[in-house]
């Protein structure tokens, strides 16, 4: 039955302890596996200590073991080994502690190791996790790479060794994890993702030397692989040699046999990038020649036409005579009116002349005017002594009339 409390009526610690103690003794027997994070082994006792490690949620759960049990165990039990513990769960009352004591421990085989990675390998192809699709192409000249990598480990210096040889200006972003045992998982997984954060690294290379299926197991983790899928950054995977092909070769963007060949994948060689610009350079100006040849025959060829060779007998010559013809026909036509026009000029000249004043005088007339200008008509137009004026062709009189 549940216990009843409240602030007022609380319940003391060592019956909240025991109430715990006696749920957990409910439980009853149980198997578990997991992997052996510590392994203590006091001298003279009859027990011995380890902690049971949950390498994809990271709980651990501590264990306590007859050293009967313990040397039952064959191979003999190493930090690090996946096991399957059979035992029933105790709470100890003086510490407040949960603890496992195990019945009976059994390695797991690699023979049952290597079918749970092809189940999990089956399950996260099912997912997509392994599509080429999703695979993303690595840039030509990144300007970082990040390493992930052991500690002064062989697979360290020969990326780098080997990438500076090929271009010497390369940088890299190094991450020194644990690349075996328990702690694996979490320090790749950590380190990926700072460098996956990181917005000047653009390819990440996972990277240790081979081992054995035991050793090379972190690399298989459903939570590692989990988290390579999860990266934005592409990630190359060179894991051991060209015969270990652990799950994270097959999530990852681009699968190396080995380190040497990631670093051969992730930088170019600097000499073969400068062969190969003068390949280009030397077929490019092979290309132009060619072209600049095939246009010089063109304009040869179109020069040698005749009506290109001698433009001015095919075209100008003809245009020439109709010109000169258009000219003297512009030119009788100007001259026809020209004429026509003096011939009118003349006639009229001759009418203005004979209709003029002047032309009358010339035939012996006079005009009679008085001293106002006035044109006399009339004789009884004047009067006895007064002064006329007498024009005639060739001049004036001064009259007086009688």
């Amino acid at each position: 039955m549940p216990v009843e409390t409240s602030a007022e009526q609380p319940v003391p610690v060592r019956t909240a302890a025991r109430l715990i103690g006696e749920w957990v003794a409910r439980l009853g027997r149980v198997w578990v596996e997991g992997q052996v994070a510590q392994l203590s082994r006091r001298p003279g006792s009859g027990t011995a200590f380890l902690t049971l490690r949950d390498p994809v949620a990271d709980v651990s759960l501590s264990v306590v073991c007859p050293r009967a049990v313990l040397d039952a165990c064959v191979p003999p039990l190493v930090e690090g080994a996946r096991v399957v513990v059979h035992g029933k769960p105790d709470f100890y009352l003086a510490r407040g502690t949960l603890s496992l004591s195990a019945l009976e421990i059994r390695p797991v085989g690699l023979g049952e190791l290597l079918a749970r990675l092809e189940r999990l390998k089956a399950m996260l192809a099912a997912e997509g996790l392994f599509e080429t699709s999703r695979k993303r192409p690595l840039p030509f000249l990144p300007r970082v790479v990040g390493l992930v990598c052991g500690r002064g480990s062989a697979a360290e210096h020969d990326v780098l060794e080997n990438a500076r040889l090929r271009w010497p200006a390369v940088q890299f972003r190094v991450e020194n994890v644990a690349v075996q045992g328990v702690y694996a998982v979490t320090e790749v997984a950590d380190a990926l993702a700072r460098l996956d954060k990181d917005p000047d690294v653009d390819v990440i290379v996972v990277t240790r030397g081979g081992g054995s299926v035991e050793d090379l197991l972190p690399f298989s983790d459903e939570a590692l692989v989990r988290a390579v899928a999860g990266c934005r950054t592409p990630v190359v995977s060179a894991i051991g040699h060209e015969q270990d092909a652990p799950l994270l070769d097959l999530v990852a963007d681009v699968r190396a046999s080995t380190p040497t060949d990631a670093a051969r994948r992730v930088v170019p060689d600097v000499r073969e990038e400068t062969a190969r610009l003068s390949q280009a350079r030397e077929r490019l100006h092979r290309a132009v020649g060619s072209l600049v040849g095939h246009e010089q025959q063109r304009l040869d060829f179109l020069r040698s036409r005749p009506v290109l060779a001698d433009p001015a007998a095919g075209i100008v010559a003809p245009r020439e005579t109709e010109v000169r013809a258009l000219v003297e026909r512009s030119r009788r036509s100007l001259q026809h009116r020209l004429d026509r026009a003096a011939d009118e000029l003349v006639h009229t000249t001759a009418r203005v002349r004979a209709l003029s004043p002047a032309a009358t005088l010339e035939r012996g007339y006079a005009v009679v005017q008085r001293a106002d200008g006035a044109v006399v008509r009339s004789p009884t137009e004047v009067a006895a002594g007064e002064s006329l004026r007498v024009r005639l062709a060739e001049g004036e009189l001064a009259a007086t009339v009688d």
